[in-house]
């Protein structure tokens, strides 16, 4: 076995010209592949509701657009005396696009003191506290926002008409928090224009998952009568019913993955019927010389792996590299999707490649021992 897996390496080398393109070809494919996977996986961990789940998302009912939902903040203490809840925060959000975007800025506006008290995951990794509570304009930029920005601690940031200090960059384990600029939340209104007291929604965290239905009931209930009635969902359902124009855009990728692999597939068996075909005699030599059906298949099969595993090796690891250096962040109704690769996706990626390489190889590698071996001595 080693030794026909060296002459099949040996047959890649000697066509070099063919083998190349055939790899890049196979590497296009699957750097398409690896991208809407990343896309699909990226969908997936924001709108895929889990046991370990704890928020409720508290938004103007009938609203979507974070300009159009206008709340109360004094609904915050109304919130709390709810059983079962264990902290609220009022968030202000302004974005500078509501429709779908490759390039969202998200500014959320949180009370100083409640953001590390709600949300204890978030890390500070450049900069400090003493600054974003020093200065009202003081922002902590998401790790993920700071990087496809250049910006640093200490530098000034300006958009959607709001300009901030920048304190410090903040990571967290949710891919939200990496792509979004947190500001006080007092700044943010009067920066925003939009008056104190009022802010776009309530995050509320629930002591188990369980409570998410009864309190969120609760919630719509208190205030169905009030001027600003609410509509209360968990945080990944909220995501996967306001954005739906991402989400439609996300699933049409489906279609764009499943042509790469049409196309790897096609690309890989053409290659190995081209070889097979220049190679009758050679096959035939190697039959003559006692080498069975079996083992000219096993040749036929492991070229194509071959292929498909380097081709998925340059696909799969161009397109890991790309995203992680680019930091993509695709946003729609305020809300943010990381596209961040993971390893794991990478390495699905080069074992589908070379799954494929081998399956396309199988119809040239019938052909190659179908031959009878006088006519093709005589080809």
């Amino acid at each position: 076995m080693t030794a026909l897996l060296s002459l099949a390496f040996k047959q890649l080398v000697r066509h070099r010209l063919r083998t190349l393109l055939t790899v890049l070809g196979v590497g296009s494919g699957m750097f398409l592949f690896t991208s809407v996977e990343t896309l699909q996986q990226s969908l997936a961990s924001v709108t895929e509701e889990t046991a370990a789940d704890t928020t409720l998302v508290v938004y103007r009912e009938n609203r979507f657009c974070p300009m159009t939902s206008q709340l109360p903040e004094h609904y915050a203490d109304e919130i709390r005396g709810i059983d079962n809840v264990r902290e609220v925060i009022p968030i202000k959000i302004v974005v500078n696009n509501c429709g779908a975007s490759l390039d969202v800025i998200t500014f959320r506006g949180v009370p100083s003191g409640l953001l590390t008290k709600f949300a204890p995951e978030i890390e500070i990794v450049e900069g400090g506290s003493a600054e974003w509570e020093k200065r009202t304009d003081a922002a902590l930029l998401g790790e993920q926002f700071a990087k496809h920005r250049g910006l640093k601690s200490g530098d000034k940031f300006d958009a959607v008409g709001i300009t901030v200090y920048v304190a410090g960059i903040i990571r967290s384990p949710f891919p939200q928090d990496n792509n979004v600029a947190y500001v006080h939340l007092d700044f943010l209104q009067q920066a925003s224009k939009s008056g104190l007291g009022i802010v776009t929604q309530f995050n509320v965290r629930v002591e188990k998952s369980s409570d998410l239905k009864q309190v969120a009931e609760a919630i719509d209930s208190r205030f169905k009568s009030d001027q600003q009635p609410t509509n209360t969902r968990p945080e990944k359902a909220f995501f996967a019913e306001t954005a739906g124009q991402l989400i439609e855009l996300i699933g049409f990728t489906r279609w764009l993955g499943l042509g790469a692999v049409i196309a790897v597939v096609a690309l890989v068996a053409n290659s190995i019927l081209l070889m097979v075909r220049s190679r009758v005699k050679e096959n035939a030599v190697l039959r003559t010389l006692g080498y069975p059906g079996k083992a000219i298949m096993f040749l036929v099969l492991s070229e194509g792996g071959m292929l498909g595993l380097a081709g998925g090796i340059v696909g799969a690891g161009l397109a890991w590299g790309f995203l992680r250096w680019q930091s993509f962040t695709m946003g729609s109704e305020g809300h943010t999707l990381a596209v961040l690769p993971e390893i794991s996706t990478a390495l699905l990626a080069i074992a589908g490649a070379l799954i494929l390489g081998i399956v396309a190889s199988v119809h040239p590698a019938f052909v190659a021992i179908r031959q009878p071996i006088v006519k093709s001595l005589r080809s």
